[in-house]
């Protein structure tokens, strides 16, 4: 099986090949240079993977949640070379990518994703990996840092950029319960390839016009002042 995936929701911008359950990957960190490198980056890699675009099964993308201008370049990317070669696509969610690159501890199976949605807030997804797989134990939310709970006992390893957002109230918070924690820990093209190979596998692809960016926010751009009533209600819960 052969597959292009694409990670452009963070900071991290990212490209993947995955051909056969083998991976190479092209990855740094660039803010505002993914439009620029993307599509180079995944030439590339195909050249030096021998795969020609027609070889390709389908297209694996990191839909988000993160930056809204990073989501949505990669859904771009994805649905427009998904279209033009008639080409399934895996959407994977990018906090899971990050959870997948989670090291494997013996002691802590459970595994929160975290990365600083801005405003006061994180997006978090928790998982438990079994037999080598990631499970899904709780939906992904944006929620303020101080407002997250765990959905199990146990413990716990975490990753991500929402462990340091707003003063690093989070990773104070679940310190006890943690095995590990990873701040500078970012989402890779190389997991959504692995997590996109297995969703082709299951079945789980989508035709191209079907795929949407997870933003979880319902409003992608707040106005200056709805951002100042959102910091109002926060200040009064805390």
């Amino acid at each position: 099986m052969k597959l292009l995936a694409f990670e452009t929701a963070t900071e991290a911008c990212s490209v993947a090949v995955y051909v056969d359950g083998e991976v190479h990957e092209r990855f740094e960190v660039a803010p505002r240079r993914h439009a620029e490198w993307v599509l180079p980056w995944a030439e590339q890699l195909l050249a030096e993977a021998g795969i020609a675009k027609s070889q390709l099964d389908v297209i694996a993308v990191g839909r988000g949640p993160g930056a809204f201008t990073g989501v949505r370049l990669g859904v771009a990317l994805a649905q427009g070379i998904a279209l033009a070669l008639d080409l399934p696509v895996a959407p994977v969610s990018t906090l899971m990518a990050l959870a997948e690159d989670s090291p494997a501890d013996g002691t802590a199976q459970n595994i929160l994703a975290v990365i600083d949605a801005r405003m006061g807030e994180i997006y978090a997804g928790c998982y438990q990996r079994e037999h080598g797989q990631l499970i899904t134990l709780a939906p992904e939310r944006v929620l303020p840092p101080q407002m997250l709970e765990l959905p199990q006992p146990g413990v716990w390893q975490a990753l991500g950029s929402g462990l340091i957002a707003a003063e690093g109230i989070l990773a104070q918070r679940l310190r006890a319960q943690l095995s590990s924690q990873n701040p500078q820990a970012l989402p890779h093209a190389a997991a959504v390839a692995r997590l996109g190979a297995m969703l082709h596998a299951r079945g789980g692809t989508i035709a191209p016009e079907r795929l949407a960016p997870a933003y979880l926010r319902d409003n992608v751009a707040l106005t200056l002042n709805e951002q100042a009533a959102l910091r109002a209600a926060k200040a009064r819960t805390q």
